[in-house]
C-alpha cells in the first residue's frame, strides 16, 4: 500500500497540475456560460478517464488472470510506464526550453471558442482534451498498472482508482466549488490566478516537468532493479 501511494498521489497531482487545463476551467467558470459550463467541463475530463479506467482495468486485470496471478510482470509494466513518464516530462522541459509550443496544448481556435461555448461542447472538450494528450494517457494507464499491481481487489481497485480522478481533477473541483461558494469572491481571485499562470507558465512547467520527470525516472529504476 505504501508504494501505491508513493506512485499514485505523484501522477494524480502531474495530472492536476497542467496549467492550460488550469486556465480553461478559469476562463468558463469567467464566461457567460458560468459555472455550468464549467462543470460539464470537469464532467467529460471525468467521464473519459473513467472510460480509461473502466476498459484497461479490465484489460490490465484479464493479462493478469492470463499470466497466473504473478506480479512481475505487473511491476516491470508500472516501471515502464513510469519511465516513459519521465521521458515525456524531460521533453516537455526541453521544448519549454527552448520555446517549441506544447503539442498537448489545445489549438488556438479551442481557447477563441471559450467565451461562448454551450455546456454540451464543454463537455466534448473535456473529452478530446484527456483523449488526445499523450501525458494523460501516460498517467491514466499507469495509475491503472499501479493499482492492479497493489491486488486490491476489485472493490479496493475501484475505490484507488475513483480517489486517483478526484486528485487529478482536484484543482478544477476546488475552482468550481469556489465559484459556487462564494461567486463575488471567486471572481476576482480566479482572475489573478488565471493573469498568474499565463505569466508565468513557461517556468511553471519547466520545473513541474523536472520535478516529476526525475521523481518517475528514480521510481522507474528502482523498480526495474537498476538503482
Amino acid at each position: 500500500m505504501p508504494d501505491l501511494v508513493l506512485t499514485l498521489i505523484p501522477l494524480a497531482i502531474g495530472s492536476a497540475v497542467v496549467p492550460v487545463q488550469i486556465i480553461i476551467t478559469i476562463l468558463l467558470l469567467r464566461s457567460p456560460g458560468g459555472r455550468i459550463t464549467a462543470v460539464a467541463w470537469v464532467a467529460g475530463m471525468t467521464a473519459i478517464r473513467l472510460v480509461q479506467g473502466l476498459v484497461f482495468g479490465l484489460l490490465l486485470g484479464a493479462r493478469s488472470d492470463d499470466a497466473g496471478g504473478g506480479d512481475g510482470g505487473s511491476s516491470v509494466l508500472v516501471s515502464v510506464v513510469l519511465l516513459v513518464l519521465a521521458i515525456l516530462f524531460y521533453v516537455v522541459a526541453a521544448r519549454q526550453l527552448l520555446k517549441h509550443p506544447d503539442d498537448d496544448a489545445p489549438p488556438p481556435k479551442w481557447m477563441a471558442m471559450l467565451d461562448g461555448v454551450a455546456p454540451g461542447r464543454a463537455f466534448l472538450l473535456g473529452v478530446g482534451l484527456v483523449a488526445i494528450s499523450a501525458k494523460f494517457w501516460v498517467f491514466t494507464l499507469g495509475a491503472i498498472a499501479a493499482i492492479g499491481d497493489a491486488g486490491l481487489g476489485l472493490s479496493g481497485s475501484i475505490a484507488a482508482f475513483l480517489l486517483f480522478v478526484v486528485l487529478a481533477e482536484s484543482i478544477h473541483l476546488a475552482a468550481v466549488g469556489f465559484s459556487y461558494a462564494a461567486p463575488a469572491r471567486a471572481e476576482a481571485a480566479l482572475a489573478r490566478f488565471s493573469a498568474l499562470l499565463e505569466r508565468y507558465n513557461g517556468p511553471i512547467v519547466i520545473a513541474l516537468s523536472l520535478v516529476f520527470g526525475t521523481w518517475f525516472l528514480i521510481k522507474a529504476l528502482t523498480g526495474l532493479g537498476i538503482i
